[in-house]
């Protein structure tokens, strides 16, 4: 199976192409986006050289399950899954931000806590913490939504609010969406055996009304710790098991990789891919309880391209 890095399709009435670090998302009539999840992967805002096989169809699989399972708690911009890779819908003005909610100090808020820092997009973090402990609360700590191959930064809710990259009405409402998605990620992990660690929402905009977009609860977006052994591990100061994209980073970190200039990526040797695809195919397992059926047979362009086009027939 190869994996599927580049598309670059012609669907009626497009009005442009964005490609992302994974997504490759057409804006169809400024009305109906179609977004493909490809099996690109990215680690410190770096593009992988080696796609993952199926991981694009994981991804949108999960994150559509997740949508449906929360539109009960705000509106999202997902119309319809035409093929396991393809989501479409609502075409929304984007906010310049990333919504992170963290659960538990691991991961980059660790690295920056174990420096010595104690505050985290101007929240403030008690000292005496230990690596994956448990907040008292989730807390929120924003990113601005950096341009392609660019780093997203840590912002806090008065920059945010005073640059005016959302309104003080706009972030509270974004502010409680979040929590309320995280407080529904967490019981459904729990539901699985697992523990929802932390994870990130995007939200836009369309005729007043705030949307929920792109994915949620994917490995990409969000990092799970198995619940059984997690107090066993945490009180011996033994690394989690978890299921997220942070092995990948671990690996990169491991083989000198940190996204930094003069870097270079260690060799994705076809042992790591597949060990990679199936983390992948794992997570998917836990999170949705169903057993992941790989979509095989024709040739993934071709048939993406037919199952859109019949989608915007309709």
């Amino acid at each position: 199976m190869k994996a599927l890095t580049q598309t670059d399709f012609n669907f009626p009435g497009l009005k442009g192409i964005y490609h992302g670090k994974v997504r490759d998302v057409y804006n169809i009539n400024d009305e109906t986006l179609v977004m493909v999840a490809t099996d690109r992967i990215s680690a410190f805002d770096v593009v992988l050289p080696e796609g993952i096989p199926y991981k694009g169809q994981i991804l949108n699989q999960i994150a559509a399950k997740f949508l449906d399972a929360t539109q009960d708690i705000c509106p999202n911009w997902k119309l319809a899954t035409p093929d396991p890779m393809v989501t479409a819908g609502v075409r929304c003005q984007g906010f310049p931000v990333e919504m992170i909610v963290r659960g538990y100090l691991c991961g980059s808020a660790w690295r920056t806590y174990k420096s010595g820092v104690r505050e985290i997009c101007g929240l403030p973090i008690p000292d005496g913490m230990k690596e994956n402990e448990k907040f008292a609360t989730p807390i929120v700590t924003p990113t601005t939504k950096a341009e392609h191959g660019a780093h997203d930064e840590d912002i806090s809710r008065e920059q945010i609010i005073n640059q005016g990259l959302v309104s003080e009405e706009d972030y509270e409402i974004l502010e409680k969406y979040t929590l309320a998605l995280f407080q529904r990620g967490t019981e459904i992990a729990a539901s699985r055996g697992l523990i929802l660690v932390d994870t990130k929402y995007e939200f836009g905009k369309k005729d007043g009304v705030i949307y929920l977009m792109d994915e949620i609860h994917t490995p990409d977006s969000s990092r799970y710790f198995y619940a059984e052994g997690y107090r066993e591990r945490f009180e011996k100061g033994e690394p989690q098991k978890q299921l997220s994209k942070e092995f990948v980073r671990e690996w990169l970190m491991d083989n000198g990789f940190q996204g930094k200039e003069g870097q270079q990526v260690p060799a994705m040797t076809p042992e790591i891919v597949s060990g990679i695809t199936d983390r992948y195919i794992e997570l998917y397992e836990h999170i949705t309880g169903e057993k992941f059926v790989k979509t095989e047979g024709e040739d993934i362009l071709k048939r993406i391209e037919k199952n859109v086009l019949n989608y915007l027939k309709i």
